[in-house]
């Protein structure tokens, strides 16, 4: 694992990798002893059986809604996927605002297509930065001038994540967060309850 580097602590902290690296699972690991120290949402998938169909915006308030599902029809589309922009920006970026507004810990997974398609997404991002707010999530690894430009920020650090390196990048995120005021995740071990939980339900869908 090689993370960039910025020579002063970043404001800002996000996790890059390939598809099914376990990015997702990272952010969730991290965040969840948190509680409500941290706001913003998450990306789950929506399956049928085996199949992928779509994902939905997950907030850390457990407000759920549809993000982008193969049968919406909209005329803004990231592959085979028809993208809900209004429900990102009700749902998703209202409490990207909300955890502004209460100096939280603002948490986005993911900077990604289906996301940057919602100006309201893209400022709140922004805003975030340029309030000071600490900032942590995930973003696509892929060039995209918009992220490209944001990994490039200077109070931006980038951890890049792959199968192997999993829990390098975990630990270097958790002592990310640990340097936060008033932030201070409590993990036992090198493994939570939730981080065994989420592994067992990947195994089970890797068998079905």
């Amino acid at each position: 694992m090689k993370p960039d580097r910025k020579p002063s602590p970043s404001q800002a902290l996000f996790v890059t990798g390939p598809p099914g690296s376990g990015k997702t699972t990272l952010l969730q690991e991290i965040v969840t002893p948190l509680g409500a120290r941290a706001g913003g949402f998450y990306t789950t998938e929506l399956r049928e059986g085996s199949r992928r169909v779509g994902f939905e915006i997950v907030t850390l308030e457990g407000e759920r809604g549809l993000l982008a599902h193969v049968r919406f029809a909209s005329p803004y589309r990231v592959g085979r996927y028809g993208v809900d922009l209004e429900s990102l920006e009700r749902i998703g970026v209202s409490a990207l605002r909300r955890a502004m507004q209460a100096e939280q810990l603002v948490v986005v997974d993911e900077i990604g297509k289906m996301e940057l398609g919602s100006a309201a997404f893209r400022d709140a991002i922004l805003q975030a930065l340029n309030s000071g707010a600490p900032l942590l999530g995930t973003v696509l690894q892929a060039p995209l001038p918009w992220t490209d430009d944001l990994k490039r920020d200077q109070r931006v650090q980038v951890l890049r994540v792959t199968r192997g390196a999993w829990q390098a990048v975990r630990q270097e995120a958790l002592a990310w967060v640990n340097a936060l005021p008033g932030l201070r995740p409590q993990l036992a071990g090198t493994e939570s309850k939730l981080l065994k939980a989420l592994m067992a339900e990947k195994a089970k869908e890797r068998e079905s």
